[in-house]
């Protein structure tokens, strides 16, 4: 176990955060499945077609020279300045951070994500790995910041994947990751730009031969409601089913069948989080007396926004449809903004700098939000699918919701969430995900022989999962068995090149076998995406200033 400090383990999530193993390219997400584009809806509905075209929605994603925002700003907690700027056509950001030159360089920005309404990110590639821009404009404030999560870090964040379930709600026609990498995408990853009239409608070309089209409103409650609920629901934990992913579902289809999201049913806290509309909007009063009759499109056209001289009296009409016009009259006639009161905005709890509609709806906002600052009794969370389900076969989605609530930091519940696991794998022995989160929470346990058991049955049932790779490897490099870990990182990191542990375990194992070339060659993989990542700096320049260097 001489090697336990330093070979790192990768922490296991699952989700709508983060996939372990991409199917290949969705054959559902290609032309030649029936999807038109949107220019093809024009000729028979221009009126929609040029209203919905000025929406946050249809200029959610783009190219980036399209939406190009300049930036020029120091982040003060790493020193680092960043630029953004556009050159022959072409959008850059550089970054350097003054008297460490190892922290200098520029990425070509390819794409923009985000209408500019809260706010916009871009996209950049290396060696065909696409990634997110460390530093966002934030609508609310007016402003250039780190990314969410990032605004404390004193490393600059130059590794972070655009993952599939991030792109599925800003794009069209999105190309899934090539088989078991997580952001490595055929070019370019999507072929329109936004969300298209197909997100909502389903393929249109067989429409356009007089055949049928999906319209949301026509659909079932459950199938209505699942449209706008595939972006705009965000729970505490979301989870893929079995071979599926959350960029399968089309219009008309159960969302549950591909992606299960879980709540806490015991705990309204009174933070929203940036996409937590849906969930929200469960919570309201005018949703509970009104049931499946209220629905997103109740209050939204999803053709066209109102323009800002238009709103308050565009959503104050939205109210009165249900409450009566006579409330209009007799109900603050003289504040004719319904929403700045039942519906104020407040800062999102997971995104800084941004400012989210409380769609709680709530009668007396400013009371209710104090009863709960208020209140000093504990409640232990209990997490429950969002909508509830009738069947009771979610014992392994609930059983990896909570096990990536306690990888995030609810550490109280590993326990509990243990039992969980064991009980879905034996519902579900086949089941590689469940298999490898239950190699990980032994592994940390310390019941190693257990972990590199579940990990083995669950590669040889998925070689693709890289997390599970990570793991296996850390536990056959501490045993001795160093040509086994070698073996299983270097695939790993050959798929996921971002993720710098796995780049510096192999250098560290290397290092100790005096191989310093080799470990050197993977030292600079790794700064080649990570660039300011203190251990692997100061292990190039050890292994610089002298080959026989390769100890901390």
């Amino acid at each position: 176990m001489g090697h336990s400090l330093r070979f790192l383990l990768t922490a296991f999530l699952y989700g709508a955060v983060t996939s372990l193993a991409q199917a290949p390219a969705s054959p559902r997400n290609s032309d030649s499945t029936g999807y038109a584009g949107d220019r093809a809806c024009a000729s028979c509905h221009s009126a929609i077609y040029s209203s919905y075209a000025k929406t946050s929605m249809a200029q959610a994603s783009g190219p980036a020279i399209n939406n190009f925002f300049p930036a020029d700003f120091v982040h003060q907690k790493s020193g680092v300045h960043y630029r953004i700027y556009s050159d022959q056509g072409k959008v850059w950001l550089s970054f350097e951070r003054p008297n460490d030159p190892t922290v200098r360089g520029k990425r070509e920005l390819l794409y923009y994500i985000g209408s500019g309404r809260r706010g916009r990110s871009y996209l950049f590639a290396a060696d065909g790995f696409l990634f997110e821009s460390p530093v966002n404009w934030y609508t609310d404030r007016q402003r250039w910041d780190m990314a969410p999560a990032f605004g404390n870090a004193s490393e600059m964040p130059m590794n972070l994947p655009a993952f599939a379930s991030c792109l599925h709600c800003h794009v069209s026609g999105m190309r899934p990751p090539f088989t078991g990498t997580e952001n490595r995408y055929p070019s370019p990853p999507f072929s329109d730009s936004g969300v298209t009239c197909e997100r909502c409608h389903g393929p249109g070309a067989a429409h356009l031969n007089g055949g049928g089209i999906v319209n949301p409103a026509k659909l079932d409650a459950t199938r209505r409601d699942a449209v706008c609920m595939q972006c705009h629901l965000e729970g505490k934990a979301a989870i893929e089913r079995p071979g599926r992913h959350i960029y399968d579902f089309q219009p008309g289809e159960q969302l549950s069948d591909f992606i299960r999201y879980f709540v806490f049913a015991d705990q309204q806290g009174v933070g929203l989080g940036a996409v937590s509309q849906f969930e929200a909007l469960a919570q309201s009063e005018c949703k509970k007396k009104s049931g499946d009759a209220m629905s997103c499109t109740s209050c939204h056209d999803p053709h066209r926004e109102p323009v800002a001289a238009e709103r308050v009296s565009f959503y104050r009409q939205k109210c009165l449809a249900c409450h009566g016009a006579k409330l209009g009259t007799t109900h603050h006639a003289d504040q004719p903004d319904c929403t700045s009161c039942h519906m104020p905005s407040s800062l999102s709890t997971d995104v800084a700098h941004t400012e989210v509609t409380d769609h709680r709806i709530r009668r007396r906002p400013e009371i209710a939000s104090q009863l709960l600052q208020d209140s000093t009794q504990a409640i232990s969370p209990r997490l429950v699918p969002f909508p509830s389900l009738k069947s009771d076969d979610d014992v392994r989605d609930l059983a990896l919701a909570w096990e990536s609530l306690v990888n995030s930091g609810m550490t109280s519940a590993a326990a509990d969430t243990e039992r969980l696991l064991r009980s879905a794998v034996q519902k579900s022995p086949d089941d590689p995900v469940l298999l490898s989160a239950l190699g990980y929470s032994a592994q940390n346990k310390g019941d190693l022989d257990r972990a590199g058991e579940l990990y083995r049955q669950a590669l040889a049932l998925d070689p693709m999962l890289i997390d599970a790779a990570t793991n296996l490897g850390v536990i056959e490099a501490n045993r001795g068995h160093l040509r086994e870990a070698l073996k299983l990182w270097q695939d790993a990191f050959q798929r996921a090149p971002g993720q710098s542990r796995i780049g510096m375990n192999i250098a560290r194992l290397l290092c100790d076998n005096a191989q310093p070339d080799k470990a050197r060659d993977y030292v600079l993989r790794v700064l080649e995406f990570n660039p300011d990542l203190p251990e692997a700096k100061n292990l190039l320049q050890r292994l610089n200033s002298d080959s026989t260097k390769c100890k901390d």
